[in-house]
Order: structure tokens, then sequence, then C-alpha cells
């Protein structure tokens, strides 16, 4: 029969191998949770990437074609008479149009969060839950 010395420092092994698998496995997800969370930073930020580009092209393409287009046509039109009026009214509503749509693509891009944001403030609250004192 086992001596009470003998269950006691079993027991502390056990103990003390229990709370270190627990302290790893706590470890591990938390890794895991961050990971996830970077995971979903990035998807994020390549949609938000993808979308600025498709409507920029977008924006422009469809200003350069009515540019050419309107243009075109205004010549056309005043040909014998206000030519360069015509060209010079239909230049300033597009140029106004391209400062319009510059500063939406302006104010998107700065009303967007920062990259890993949200992984940024869980590693800072778990520093700050590692660190603070236990009570």
């Amino acid at each position: 029969m086992p001596t009470e010395e003998q269950v006691t420092d079993t027991t502390e092994k056990v103990g003390l191998l229990g709370s270190v698998k627990n302290l790893a496995s706590t470890l591990i997800a938390m890794g895991q949770t961050r990971l996830e969370l970077l995971s979903n930073d990035l998807e994020e930020e390549r949609a938000w990437l993808t979308t600025m580009l498709v409507w920029t092209l977008i924006a422009l393409f469809s200003a350069t074609l009515a540019v050419v287009l309107a243009t075109l046509l205004i010549v056309v039109i005043f040909w014998d008479s206000y030519r360069l009026l015509a060209l010079s009214i239909m230049m300033s509503i597009f140029v106004l149009g391209a400062v319009f749509a510059w500063r939406v693509v302006c104010n998107m891009s700065k009303s967007k969060p920062r990259i890993f944001s949200a992984s940024l403030a869980e590693l800072s609250k778990d520093r700050e839950q590692l660190t603070a004192p236990n009570e």
C-alpha cells in the first residue's frame, strides 16, 4: 500500500501535468482564434480592394467613353457657330464629374477601418488579461 507521501507526490505530478496540458490547450485555442480572425480580416480586405478596383475601373471606362462621345456630339451639333464654347462647356462638365468621382474614392479609402483592427484589438485584450494581476 502506498504511503501518504507517495500519494501526494503522484497527485501533484498529475495536477501539475494537467495544469500544463490545460495551459497549452488554452494557448493553442487562443492562437487558433487569432489566426481565424486574421484570416477574416484578410478576406475582408481582399473583398474591399476588389470592390474598389472594379468601381474605379467602371468609373474610368464610363467617364472616358462619355467624354469622347459627348464631345464628338457637341462638336458636330455646333460645328458652324459655337464649337469652341460647346467644347469648353462639355470639358468643364466632365472635369467636374471626374473630380466628384475621385472625391468619392478618396472618402471611401479614408473611412475604411485599419487593416487587422479586430485582430489587434483582441491581441491587446489578451495581453492585458495575461499581464493583469490575479485576484
